[in-house]
């Protein structure tokens, strides 16, 4: 009996799932390669993403597909499935009258809303792809260099925002010369556009089945956009093919029993970013769920929007951040209603974007035990905007967090050794093929045998018992050398240190590349500090000179050190707190939150010198 056999034996059941068996292949090459496939097949598929609206309008049309709260009282207004099928028929008949050229897309500057979903789905009808944009390009871009970049680059025929007052500077910094513009709510007052109202009422003629019918698995479906953590960022080809596959690879490893409730999603999660826009939404409309539109975020003064959501909707599916956990157990723990609400309904947790703190696991657990009886797994998935985006899963009842889990049917994961780590690599019917106009990275992206090479690293839980799992082990291109040859990997430390001075710390850049020790460039948790402090109206520079965040800060790393047992490869010698946020023009942030290390460093070099002074200042915390 293994430690996590054992662990489970002595608590309360995890709520049932029917998981997937994880029936392994396992080929070991001579020169150490590894290579892991599901035995399994991959389930039939849909043919394309419009293909499960037109099954659910057909079969049950008032159910509801979408709501999302609206009007001076934010109360729910819900489109059921036979409301939203007419209107993407109309729609889908308006851009078919545009006479669109092949392959140029409807761009999506606005965020998360019924409009978005239904001009998604005419635009994939008429064979158009969509190209949804993160709407941080367009309202905290000072210069929108990203933005004209990618309209240089993919060259959209059409432009939707929900509204036009809103987005006019970003709309009028572009060249929209034979660009047709559509709002939705206002129009802008310099932009000439169309109305979505107008054109949701076009009739429809035969040429929306016609158009239907010539839809193929290898139809582009979206361009959707990497971070730009390297650089400007790729517009990634998704087809039919690769959503449908992977939605079903995600249903396929947690079927849910015939008898269960209807799937009800709420979720905030950005549709320009892979994992809301296909590994969420994709899913939600492919069983025929419910998906409540969650306005809220995970951030101070915008949460509130989603406990009140949360206090309304009892969520089958629930996922989020690390950082939205810790918001919602917080305030759980002081509201049993709350509580109730959440776990009512709810067969599975979710978590990505970050490894999921311990102690936070533990807090939550004990919500779900002390409100249910039971506990619940959180699964978590892995995989990039060239994968559609989940290639593996943790489908199995674990204890254990920060797992990528195992290969879903249909995928092939290719791990090439890497110093003490492996490099991730993934083929499958779920992976692109090739990014929109930049043939040269295409080829760039692929190995001898048709791998994606993804970036990622990651080692196994046991290397004797491959289904185990693998542990997230960081960037690759991430990781570096002290001066004294010692090799630190960025991604597990990283993580593992802002979960040490937990709730203090927000993020963190790790240096030490060609220097004698680790140091760490940190961002407070600003909510956190002021309750810390006790002053919820304290400045940024307040915080980071308090001697309570100081000491906290210095207090959790330095068990971060002794637990490490001493090894320089872990052992984080100075801190300092900063002041100014991450720059999404400075390439610091991805629009997904990820930070970008690299980049980070280079703007920050003057903290990075400041950190390893021979005479450090007092804004630098010596850890001994």
């Amino acid at each position: 009996m293994n430690a996590e056999t054992a662990a489970v034996l002595t608590k309360p059941a995890f709520r049932k799932i029917d998981w997937l068996p994880r029936d392994i292949a396992v080929e070991r090459r001579a020169d150490g390669v590894i290579v892991l496939k599901s035995r399994i097949p991959l389930d039939p598929y849909e043919p394309h993403i419009p293909a499960s609206l037109a099954k659910w309008a057909a079969e049950r049309p008032d159910h509801i597909w979408l709501a999302q709260r609206r009007g001076p009282e934010r109360q729910w207004f819900k489109v059921s499935y036979g409301a939203a099928k007419r209107t993407v028929d109309a729609l889908t008949q308006a851009l078919l009258n545009m006479n669109i050229p092949d392959g140029r897309p409807v761009a999506i500057l606005s965020g998360n809303s019924i409009e978005h979903a239904l001009m998604t789905q005419a635009a994939m009808q008429a064979r158009v792809p969509v190209a949804p944009v993160s709407p941080a390009y367009s309202l905290m871009s000072q210069d929108h260099a990203k933005l004209k970049f990618l309209f240089g680059l993919v060259k959209p025929a059409v432009v939707m925002v929900q509204d036009g007052a809103v987005f006019e500077k970003a709309l009028a910094a572009l060249d929209l010369t034979g660009i047709t513009v559509i709002h939705v709510d206002r129009a802008a007052a310099s932009i000439k556009s169309a109305a979505y109202a107008d054109l949701a009422a076009t009739p429809v003629t035969p040429a929306v089945a016609a158009s239907i019918a010539q839809i193929t698995p290898d139809t582009v479906g979206k361009l959707l956009f990497t971070s730009g953590s390297t650089g400007m960022p790729k517009a990634v080809i998704n087809t039919q093919k690769m959503m449908c596959a992977n939605a079903r690879m995600m249903m396929q490893v947690r079927p849910r029993p015939d008898d269960a409730p209807d799937g009800i999603y709420l979720d905030w999660m950005p549709w320009n970013h892979t994992m809301g826009g296909n590994a969420l939404f994709n899913v939600a409309l492919t069983e025929g769920g419910t998906l409540y539109i969650d306005d809220g975020r995970p951030v101070p003064g915008q949460f509130e929007e989603t406990l009140r959501n949360l206090r309304e909707i009892s969520p089958t599916y629930y996922a989020n951040v690390p950082a939205g956990y810790a918001a919602l157990a917080a305030v759980m723990e002081k509201d049993d209603a709350l509580c109730r609400s959440f776990f009512k309904n709810l067969g599975l947790v979710a978590y990505g974007g970050a490894r999921l703190p311990d102690d936070l696991y533990d807090r939550i657990q004990a919500l779900a035990i002390r409100t249910t009886g039971e506990r619940f797994v959180f699964y978590t998935g892995w995989g990039s905007t060239e994968t559609a985006p989940t290639s593996t899963g943790t489908y199995w009842d674990t204890e254990r967090v920060g797992l990528i889990g195992l290969p879903f049917p249909g995928v092939e994961l290719k791990l090439v050794p890497a110093g003490p780590k492996y490099e991730l690599r993934l083929r499958g019917v779920n992976v692109t093929p090739g990014y929109f106009g930049r043939p040269d990275l295409t080829e760039a992206a692929f190995d001898d045998e048709g791998f994606y090479c993804i970036g990622d690293a990651g080692v196994f839980v046991d290397p004797e018992d491959p289904k185990q799992g693998l542990i997230f082990s960081g960037r690759v291109v991430e990781d570096f050398k002290l001066t004294t040859g010692t090799f630190v990997q960025v991604g597990s430390l990283r993580t593992d240190a802002i979960a040490a001075a937990s709730p203090v710390v927000q993020d963190a850049l790790v240096a030490g590349q060609d220097r004698p020790f680790i140091g760490l460039l940190v961002w407070p948790n600003l909510d956190a500090c002021r309750r810390l402090i006790g002053d919820m109206d304290a400045s940024m520079d307040t915080v980071v000179n308090h001697p309570k965040v100081c000491a906290h800060l210095r207090d959790g790393l330095l068990a971060h050190n002794k637990a490490s047992g001493g090894s320089s490869s872990l052992r984080i010698a100075r801190a300092m707190l900063m002041t100014e946020p991450p720059s999404i023009d400075g390439n610091e942030l991805t629009d997904k939150g990820y930070i970008n290390q690299r980049a980070g460093l280079e703007r920050r070099a003057a903290l990075v010198e400041q950190l390893y002074a021979d005479q450090p200042g007092p804004d630098v915390i010596v850890l001994g």
